[in-house]
């Protein structure tokens, strides 16, 4: 079973079915999706298997969680398969510190629990948002990929991110 996580500001928990709509709401902005691996979501039922998918991660395998912000489903972090850590926050809460807080929370977990001895991250290079959070967490650019996603019919290209598992753990 999945722990939960409280950090400052957030609440990291388990997903359950009843996210879907919540998630949807977030999954069918194209702000939101712009650097995910799928275009936005047409339909909550789209929503709704990947959710599923999420849930049904076996132990051992990812931790993913659901994030709440005074209650509020504001997104996901986590591990969909260990060591990949990923992340996505709805637009209305950006620029608040809450993927930061939400990521390095799951970081910490997956060294301290987990003894991952590193994690490691996908990111489409035109995310500077995104890369420059990893950079400030202490992740390390490892290489890059062209085309490595086809999102809609459009190619993307992929940067890796590598971060170590702290000698004094």
């Amino acid at each position: 079973m999945t722990e939960r996580i409280a950090t400052a500001r957030l609440f990291l928990r388990p997903a359950r079915p009843d996210d879907a709509g919540p998630l949807y709401a977030i999954m069918r902005q194209p702000a939101a999706m712009t650097y995910w691996s799928t275009p936005p979501h047409a339909a909550p039922e789209q929503t709704a298997e990947w959710l599923a998918g999420m849930i049904a991660i076996p132990p051992g395998e990812g931790e993913d969680f659901i994030v709440e912000h005074q209650g509020r489903v504001i997104g996901k972090a986590g591990f969909h398969r260990f060591p990949s850590v990923g992340y996505l926050l709805d637009p209305a809460m950006w620029g608040q510190g809450f993927a930061r807080e939400a990521v390095a929370a799951v970081i910490a977990r997956g060294f301290a629990v987990h003894r991952l001895p590193r994690i490691v991250a996908d990111v489409d290079p035109r995310n500077a948002a995104s890369i420059g959070l990893l950079t400030r967490l202490g992740f390390i650019e490892t290489h890059r990929k062209s085309r490595t996603w086809l999102v809609g019919d459009e190619w993307c290209d992929s940067v890796y991110f590598a971060l170590h598992r702290p000698e004094t753990l």
